[in-house]
Order: C-alpha cells, then structure tokens, then sequence
C-alpha cells in the first residue's frame, strides 16, 4: 500500500459510504467504517474495521479516533427522506446538524482537522439558472436541503475559527451499483427512482408511478442528473489527497452534467433488462423543480475528477446486476 492512513468513514455502512470504502481500500487507505445500521447494512462492509456507533457517542467517537489513529473523517452519516424531512424536521435538525456538531467538536478535540463532507444539490433549492454552478444562490426549500446548508456554514465558521480543513460535495442523483456486484444499493423504505424501476422490473412491485407528466420538458416528465456511486466514491478520494496536499477545502458539485428524463429512465431499464414495466401517472410533488441538471467544471479542474460511467445505460447495466443477484438487497 501507498500508505496506511486511516480514515473514519461515518455512515459507512451505507450505500455511497460503503462504495466510498472500497475506493478508499483501493486507493492505499484503510477505511474505519462507523454507523448505528439504522439505515446501514453489516454486510456492506468488507474492506477495513467496523465499529457500531452513533456520531452523537462522543465518547466512543474519541475512543476509535484514538484506537485507529485517525487522519481525516468523511461524514455519510445523515437523513436523506425529503418528505421526512417535511413532517419530522426536529428528526433532521437532530441527526444532521446539531450531532454533526458533536462529531466536528470531538475532531477538534482530538486534533482531527480534515473532514470530507457529503453535501447535496438540494442546498440551492429552485435553479435559477443551468446548469448549477457552485456560484449559484443556496436557497434550500425543504429541512433536508435547509440541514446540509447549515453544516456547510459550520465548516466555514470552524475553518476560520480552529482551522479545519473541509470539503463539501455536493451531489446530485447518485445512481448505479458496483460494478464487481459486491454491493448495491439497499434503501428500506426505498425512494430512488432506478432502484424502484427495477424492482417493477423484477416483478417486486406492481408499477412505478411517475410524479406528473406535464412538465415544460420534452417528454413532460422530471428531469434529473445521474451520477454513478463509484464516480461519486472516487471523487471522495480526490477531495481527501488534495486535502492531504494542502488544499484548505472548498465545495464542489458532483454530477454528470447531463440530464434524463423520468420516461427515459424507464425506457433504458426496459431496454436494459429486457421487461416491460407498468407506469401510472400521478400528479406532481411539491417542490420538484422541473429540471436539476449540475456543472461539475470545478470538480474535473481542480480535483482532475473525470466519471467513468457517463451514460444512463451503463448506470443501469451495473444496478440491475446488483438487483438480479440480490433481490432483497442485504437480505438472504
């Protein structure tokens, strides 16, 4: 190994902190994953030590921080639901803030200072214009969007206060499997749109519902950009070699730069694995924009991130793999 750095990966039982691990293995570090499985899955985790815990335990924070030697913490271990987010907010504000807080708090005590942080698209709230740039306004609609902002804004107050060294990406649709079929993507309930398409496609589910179908768009359905979990998983580990560099952090975008239609989604995974699957029409959710498409310039100019899997068929072709080998997910 290049080196033997340990880096404590919170959440990484998860789907993107368990794909991040492998890369992390394969990149020369040794992944310490860290998670209470409330949503995280033992069996996903196969490349380092595992230590079963809640980021609110400061205590066992500083314990395995110490035990481990830990060099730099990337943070995985947050509530995603949007519509949860909507009738549960103290839920958020608890889990992705104020524990969050508690887990920066113990890096510094301990002499932690640098921190991969997993930020999300949803912080700008309605694009104003498209492709989002990092530059764009930050103006989260919903609690989920309004929690990942808030840490943002931490990281910049404890930089200049204690010097962390912080990096926040920003992600747009993470989509897609391994390619090797060791893990996949696992969600219970499960929300994502692929992951639901081809459980349909399975014969799991009865249909899939598309969320409106007269959007100013070509087809009249949402238009999202999907990104590959080990594009996504790579990009993490450029964050933290240019943190081990000397980079003092920064934000960048993550995403394709290309955007799919809901209908076009559908279209490829029937192509893809050869079965019809049922739609039904329903009307639109609240507070989906119309399209969400990123710029990720700064990512592939500054960290040289370049996605290997660039294409709707390709995310697909590796999920459904996952999902005909495992159609209960972790679940034997």
């Amino acid at each position: 190994m290049k080196n033997s750095k340990h880096i404590l990966v919170a959440g990484g039982a998860g789907y993107i902190g368990s794909h991040t691990c492998k890369s992390l293995l394969a990149s020369g570090y040794i992944p310490v994953a860290y998670d209470n499985l409330s949503y995280g899955h033992k069996e996903a985790v196969k490349w380092g030590p595992f230590v079963k815990g809640s980021i609110e335990d400061s205590q066992k924070l500083a314990y395995v921080i110490e035990k481990y030697k830990i060099s730099a913490v990337m943070h995985f271990a947050a509530l995603c639901y949007v519509g949860e987010s909507v009738t549960d907010p103290a839920k958020y504000y608890q889990n992705n803030v104020v524990n969050t807080l508690s887990l920066l708090k113990i890096m510094i005590k301990k002499g932690v200072d640098k921190f991969i942080f997993s930020s999300t698209c949803a912080t700008y709230g309605e694009p104003q214009e498209l492709p989002i740039t990092e530059k764009h306004s930050q103006n989260p609609i919903n609690p989920y969007g309004r929690t990942k902002l808030m840490v943002e804004q931490i990281l910049d107050d404890f930089k200049t206060a204690y010097g962390l060294k912080a990096i926040s990406l920003r992600y747009f649709n993470a989509a897609g499997a391994d390619p090797d079929g060791d893990i996949g993507e696992d969600h219970v309930p499960e929300t994502h749109l692929i992951p639901l398409i081809l459980k349909a496609a399975h014969g799991q589910k009865k249909d899939i519902t598309v969320f409106g179908d007269d959007y100013p768009t070509e087809d009249g359905t949402c238009i999202r950009d999907y990104i590959h979990i080990n594009d996504l998983a790579h990009a993490h580990i450029l964050a933290l070699e240019k943190l081990f560099n000397g980079s003092s952090g920064g934000s960048y975008n993550l995403g394709n730069g290309n955007g799919y239609s809901v209908k076009q989604v559908i279209n490829t995974a029937k192509k893809i694995t050869g079965r019809s699957i049922l739609c039904k029409i329903d009307k639109r959710r609240e507070g989906d924009p119309a399209v969400l498409v990123g710029s990720s310039k700064k990512a592939i100019d500054e960290l040289g991130w370049k996605p290997q899997f660039d294409d709707l068929d390709s995310i697909i072709e590796t999920a459904w793999k996952w999902h005909e080998k495992n159609p209960n997910g972790f679940k034997i």
